[in-house]
């Protein structure tokens, strides 16, 4: 670990560091870490390199250093500081109840020294907002994922000169000849993630009733990567909240749930996210917001921890609202589905639903009360699959070692198709089989539980 011989001092009486990215954080939470080591067995960062400023004991360590002036934010602390997934498994293992999630996230936004900018796509239109956004921001970062992949209909327009090349082989031909080794690194990555091309779906409606007597009235979050993506997912799910009795509001302008912006150092654009969302959703008139996408989820929830401002009041009302699909499916008490699907599959834990909500048993009881199917459990479920939002992206290298090891255990499960709750994990794994060149159905829960309700087969299946 880095040399950290001085005394260590409280927060109070750190000497005054401009800027100190802890100086916004409750100095208690950093005081809950004994610094036992259980964590770091569950730690991915870790498991892989061995080195304790990789692990969460150790990330701590740096960060309370750094605020209390004892040791300058380098690079090399920044390095091991961004090494982290931010996959909250730490907090699983944690005997002492250590809040990591709200130690990193807030540490690393404050990292990001910051510049006012234009959106980057709507820079030359009058008037357009201006936000602030890290100054180490290179073109990706500014032009793909914050002025892109926040928003559904610039990604799809972006995605569809690619989405053609996919349906006529185009793609993977040039895989064939290794042509796409000549796009810049992070371009070739989204395009060897796109999923197999799917029939077109229309857009949700705003009001889908519900199907025998009202149990609940419900709105459901379409995100803006998932709703590009997998909307297809988003129409499974509407159906089985349809099937179990919940009229389903689809709200219009609901927005980028502000992960994307958040994990990356830009506070502020999230926090506008937030509020657009904590007013659009209005709480108070449905039994719960839905949310399919186990990133999304975490961020929604947390909207009442990240800023502190005016505003909170409303979005910790939407936070407390908030309920992941099958978190609410079980808690409701699911109609049992009767469509046989004699799949064997495996279930893979998103981070962020696993560790971050702590949600692992509900979906595999929702996959075993459809008739046919047979679950594996996956060895490792519990550890990361490199994904972690946007960190593929941003450290490929430690991604794919992930990535490699968590297909090397779905192989080992003999399972013919994966099960999970996210789209970045889906994305990932996708990439994966793709890559390793054995490919491999990877689907959300809510597909499955959808072709039950409605007794239908597994397209292609031949049993």
């Amino acid at each position: 670990m880095l040399d950290l011989s001085t005394k260590t001092t409280t927060n109070a009486a750190a000497p005054a560091a401009k800027p100190n990215p802890g100086a916004g954080i409750d100095y208690e939470l950093f005081l809950d870490c004994i610094h036992c080591g259980l964590c770091t067995s569950a730690c991915p960062t870790y498991v892989i390199t061995g080195n304790e400023n990789d692990g969460p004991r150790g990330r701590i360590h740096l960060m309370r250093a750094v605020t209390d002036g004892r040791l300058p934010l380098t690079d090399e602390v920044r390095h091991h500081l961004d090494l982290c997934l931010d996959c909250r498994a730490c907090e699983t293992a944690c005997p002492s109840g250590v809040q990591y999630g709200r130690l990193i996230e807030p540490f690393r936004v404050a990292m990001g020294q910051t510049v006012e900018m234009r959106d980057p796509v709507n820079s030359l239109s009058h008037g357009s907002p201006s936000y602030e956004i890290p100054r180490s921001s290179d073109w990706f970062t500014r032009w793909i994922l914050f002025g892109l992949f926040p928003y559904p209909n610039r990604m799809r327009a972006a995605l569809w000169p690619a989405r053609m090349a996919q349906r006529l082989g185009i793609i993977t031909l040039l895989r064939i000849v290794g042509a796409l080794r000549l796009l810049p690194a992070r371009l070739r990555q989204l395009v060897e993630a796109l999923p197999p091309p799917t029939r077109a779906e229309p857009a949700l409606p705003e009001v889908l009733p519900a199907i025998g007597p009202r149990r609940a009235r419900v709105a459901l979050f379409t995100g803006c990567i998932s709703d590009v993506m997998f909307r297809n997912t988003n129409w499974a799910t509407a159906r089985v909240l349809q099937q179990n009795g919940c009229d389903v509001l689809i709200p219009r302008e609901q927005v980028c749930c502000g992960a994307i912006h958040y994990h990356a150092a830009a506070s502020e654009p999230a926090r506008r996210f937030a509020n657009q969302n904590a007013a659009v959703f209005k709480p108070d008139e449905v039994d719960a917001v839905i949310v399919n996408v186990a990133g999304c989820g975490a961020m929604l929830k947390d909207y009442g921890h990240h800023w502190h401002d005016a505003d909170s009041p409303s979005r910790e009302k939407f936070a407390a609202k908030v309920r992941d699909v099958h978190e609410f499916l079980d808690q409701l008490g699911p109609y049992q589905p009767e469509g046989r699907l004699p799949l064997t599959v495996t279930y893979h834990d998103a981070c962020h639903l696993g560790h971050a909500q702590q949600i692992r048993a509900a979906p595999r009881k929702l996959l075993q009360m459809i008739p046919g199917l047979k679950l594996r459990e996956l060895p490792e479920s519990e550890l990361c699959c490199g994904a972690a939002g946007t960190y593929n992206l941003t450290q490929p290298e430690m991604a794919g070692i992930l990535s490699r090891r968590k297909f090397a255990n779905i192989e080992q499960t003999g399972a013919e198709m994966v099960v999970t709750a996210n789209v970045g994990c889906l994305l990932q794994i996708v990439r994966e089989a793709k890559l390793q060149n054995r490919p491999m159905p990877v689907v959300h829960p809510m597909d499955l539980l959808d072709l039950s309700y409605r007794g239908l087969p597994w397209p292609g299946s031949r049993r």
